[in-house]
């Protein structure tokens, strides 16, 4: 509700109206009629409110930084070893765990760790930690976004039903997908690709991958790409796995095949999603080919497995 209460301000003061004439709360198809009856705006203002509306009803554990991709400290580590391991990272906070990954803390800036004063007495890391914010993740993008900035965080944790860490999020995270990507001087901006990507990270979550690549995948019980091949393949994949994606209901296929297929057909011939690369249990690359249709056939062998190399 909170990310309506934040889209009317918008509204009203794209309008010209005041934020505060009425505070009575409305909903997000209520919002979106008043934007669609409105006159006064402009196809680029619609534009704005409507990405605001949709990426503000996201849930922030689709935009996190999965726990398998942060950067933790220990809080018994010395400052001197800290340091050591800061240099070497590209990070300005880190989580600071008393234990399991699961025992957040609070965290520390990098400039406490190297900028730290000789004759302080503190020397571990855990003495130094700062309070941490814990935001559930099934909250929105844009309500976390308006408490973390209401109340002075940059990082918060995100936790799972469990009461587990499943990651973090940043400030920049959650106004990215707002926005964009915000890029400074020290990141590596790549050239736009021309035309269809040919692969994808597979930590890229199901809608941005619907709008880069331009057809969805079915919805289930994952957030990523790389989740929906280890959910269409059954098992943790491997290098060489693909998944067919001409239907909507995921079934791997008996046998030794390393390839998985979706119920269902499609005229254009549907897609190929091929692992291409894997970090520890976590698709890292996921390619992408398209299958010519009906009237133009085409045969797709399946990678080969270690059954095959051993016979």
């Amino acid at each position: 509700m909170r990310a309506a209460d934040a889209c009317t301000r918008l509204v009203t003061a794209l309008l010209g109206a005041s934020p505060t004439a009425g505070r009575e709360r409305i909903s997000e198809r209520e919002l979106r009629d008043l934007v669609a009856a409105n006159t006064l705006l402009d196809p680029v203002e619609r534009r704005i409110i409507d990405e605001v509306l949709v990426s503000g009803a996201r849930m922030v554990r689709e935009v996190m930084v999965p726990r398998t991709e942060v950067v933790f400290l220990a809080a018994r580590l010395t400052l001197t070893e800290a340091a050591e391991f800061v240099r070497a990272e590209t990070h300005s906070r880190y989580p600071v765990v008393d234990g399991t990954h699961d025992d957040v803390i609070g965290f520390v800036h990098l400039r406490d760790v190297l900028l730290h004063p000789e004759d302080d007495p503190r020397n571990t890391v855990g003495e130094l930690t700062r309070d941490i914010k814990k935001v559930p993740g099934t909250k929105r993008v844009l309500a976390t976004l308006m408490e973390m900035r209401r109340e002075g965080h940059h990082l918060a944790v995100v936790v799972d039903e469990y009461g587990g860490t499943a990651g973090i999020v940043t400030l920049e995270d959650l106004i990215e997908e707002l926005v964009g990507e915000i890029h400074d001087e020290y990141d590596v901006v790549a050239d736009p690709p021309s035309g269809r990507p040919t692969e994808v990270d597979g930590r890229l979550n199901l809608a941005d991958f619907a709008e880069r690549i331009g057809f969805a995948l079915p919805t289930g019980p994952y957030e990523t790409v790389g989740g929906f091949v280890m959910a269409a393949l059954g098992r943790l994949p491997r290098t060489g796995d693909e998944v067919a994606v001409p239907g909507t209901h995921p079934r791997a296929l008996p046998g030794p095949s390393r390839v998985a297929e979706l119920d269902g057909g499609s005229p254009e011939g549907g897609w190929l999603l091929r692992v291409l690369a894997v970090e520890g249990r976590r698709v890292a690359r996921v390619g992408i080919v398209p299958v010519p249709g009906p009237e133009h056939p085409v045969s797709v062998p399946a990678a080969r497995t270690d059954e095959d190399v051993d016979a």
